[in-house]
């Protein structure tokens, strides 16, 4: 089955693995900008930690999940993040200021919100989490 949002159904499983009560959680494809959000949300306390395993198939990544995650999810079409949009998008997408983050590809890589607003830079909306 050919997937159309690799990002926007690893953060689905997420999602709903921690509705479940799971403590982990295995999301594939792996990708360098799936890895890039999940060290995000690793820093941010969202999850305990991730793994890559190496399946022969492009491999997966294990989710350690902390049960923190309340929604989460990709944006599609990737919207455009300048800094005089950025609280609109907030106010879009998290559910109250400073609650949860966007997770922004930048030209110098992807990061949250608050690091794109600290660097004084934009890019591309690629997810939320809270």
């Amino acid at each position: 089955m050919a997937r159309l949002n690799p990002i926007a159904d690893a953060m689905c499983t997420i999602k709903n693995a921690g509705d479940a009560g799971r403590s982990e959680v295995y999301v594939e494809p792996a990708s360098k900008v799936l890895g890039a959000m999940l060290r995000i949300m690793q820093e941010k306390n969202y999850i305990a930690g991730f793994e890559f395993i190496d399946d022969g198939r492009g491999g997966q990544f294990r989710v350690h999940l902390r049960g923190t995650i309340n929604k989460c999810g990709a944006v599609t079409p990737r919207f455009a993040l300048s800094l005089d949009d950025m609280e609109y998008w907030e106010s879009q997408y998290l559910p109250a200021k400073n609650f949860g983050i966007l997770i922004v590809s930048t030209s110098r890589g992807v990061m949250s919100h608050e690091q794109a607003r600290e660097e004084g830079i934009g890019g591309q909306l690629l997810g939320y989490v809270y």
